[in-house]
């Protein structure tokens, strides 16, 4: 293995180092930018301005930005994320007591944006790359629409599902896999037809392409020309996608779980905001940032190593005739 092409392969991981500090960077000016800070919201202004800076001080907010996001910083490369200013408790404690909970909703939620984006993109290549409006107004729509139209009609009007997620002390979210359903739902409607919007102009292409009109002009049976001819040009494109939307349902996690009342990540970072515990906002934010870049990561990782069997043959040179096809 040459140098340059140690460089290429470590190239990747060192960009998305980069971004880790950038986003790492932006989170802490934007809880910066919060109004007000926990000094002030704990003393609930009635006392007076000695006893708020002996607050703060205690909690170590008098002291300059640039050293407390340093200080910051390097607790998270250790894997320390600080204390809450609320409670006291390590903030990593905090998390891996609801980190569970949010993972198996984003992966279920994850789970059928791509059963439902795979099937929206069939319906497209059906009808031969044209459409797509549908999908366009569907991820337009904001994510509380979507919980509050499947609140009232799955759990009011046909009471399928119960109206909020709580769930038992201990339990695990796979134990009643009805709780999951709305705010998993929630989050996968408009994540599909987002993913659908992304995918359709690249199986639009795809559709142009000679050996695929090749392939249809021959007979070949549409699921045949799908899978092997049309899905090959799509793993790249798809596997970003994948990356971008599991990160953006790690993010998106807040409305759905406080609204549902379920008991992660995302419901513990609208209370932290509530009380200003800037370690937990921090960390609830850097957490989404740091799936999308990792995720981001192994995609274009996957993308560059990806190879498709007879997909330079097949693009190259026109496709047998199928079975019982005319000459």
């Amino acid at each position: 293995m040459t140098l340059r092409t140690v460089s290429r392969a470590l190239r990747p991981v060192g960009r998305a180092a980069a971004l880790a500090v950038a986003v790492s960077a932006v989170v802490f000016m934007a809880t910066e930018l919060l109004p007000g800070d926990a000094g002030e919201l704990r003393t609930a202004g009635r006392a007076s301005a000695e006893d708020v800076a002996a607050e703060r001080d205690r909690l170590g907010l008098d002291r300059p930005a640039v050293v407390r996001y340093l200080d910051w910083l390097y607790g998270v490369i250790r894997g320390d994320l600080g204390r809450s200013l609320a409670g006291g408790r390590p903030v990593a404690e905090l998390f891996a007591e609801r980190l569970p909970a949010t993972v198996v909703l984003v992966a279920v939620a994850l789970a059928g944006t791509v059963l439902l984006t795979v099937a929206a993109l069939t319906v497209t290549y059906l009808r031969g790359g044209r459409g797509g409006s549908a999908a366009t107004g569907l991820a337009a729509v904001p994510q509380p629409v979507y919980a509050a139209v499947l609140g009232a009609v799955l759990a009011g009007l046909l009471g399928w599902l119960p109206p909020v997620s709580l769930l038992p002390p201990g339990a695990s979210p796979l134990a009643d896999p009805r709780l999951l359903a709305l705010p998993a739902l929630t989050l996968a409607l408009p994540s599909a037809a987002f993913a659908t919007v992304l995918l359709r102009g690249a199986m639009g292409d795809v559709l142009r392409r000679p050996h695929v009109t090749d392939a249809r002009l021959r007979g070949l049976p549409a699921p045949l020309v799908l899978y092997r001819h049309v899905l090959p040009f799509l793993y790249a494109p798809a596997l970003q996608v994948t990356a971008l939307l599991a990160g953006g349902l790690m993010a998106g996690t807040a409305l759905a779980e406080t609204v549902f009342g379920y008991p992660g990540t995302g419901q513990l970072l609208v209370s932290a905001v509530a009380v200003r515990d800037v370690p937990v906002i921090q960390a609830a934010a850097l957490l989404p940032a740091a799936v999308l870049l990792l995720g981001m990561l192994l995609a274009d990782l996957a993308a560059r190593r990806t190879t498709v069997p007879g997909l330079a043959r097949d693009a190259g040179r026109p496709v047998p005739e199928a079975a019982g096809g005319s000459g």
